[in-house]
């Protein structure tokens, strides 16, 4: 399949190939599909969340699986917002940090990034 260039009809656009469109679209939804993956690890955790009411009517919650991770709040849904970020700042500085990271529904976040040429771009 070849695609005509806007050049061809004078408007002074360069011929895209089939492979540059392909590798764009490919490098999208790698993109996306790292989102979702973060997404999803995330939720997972969530997802393991213990929270419980304190003697003043606060709440307090934690992950057991992320050391260290912990939150209070006033509400359950402000406490819950709290150990979301919480959560997100922890596996961000883990992942600097190359700190061994819980697998959790399968999603391995400890894997060393696959990296591809240049020219697969």
């Amino acid at each position: 399949m070849h695609l005509k260039s806007a050049k061809n009809h004078n408007l002074g656009a360069k011929l895209v190939s089939p492979q540059t469109i392909w590798s764009n679209i490919c490098l999208k939804y790698n993109e996306m599909a790292i989102q979702y993956i973060l997404t999803d690890y995330v939720n997972q955790m969530m997802a393991q969340a213990v929270y419980d009411k304190l003697e003043d009517g606060t709440f307090s919650g934690r992950i057991p699986l992320c050391k260290g991770v912990i939150a209070f709040g006033s509400t359950l849904r402000e406490c819950e917002d709290e150990l979301r970020s919480t959560l997100e700042d922890w596996i961000l500085t883990g992942l600097k940090l190359n700190h061994p990271l819980p697998v959790v529904a399968m999603i391995d976040l400890n894997r060393e990034p696959a990296y591809e040429p240049v020219g697969a771009v």
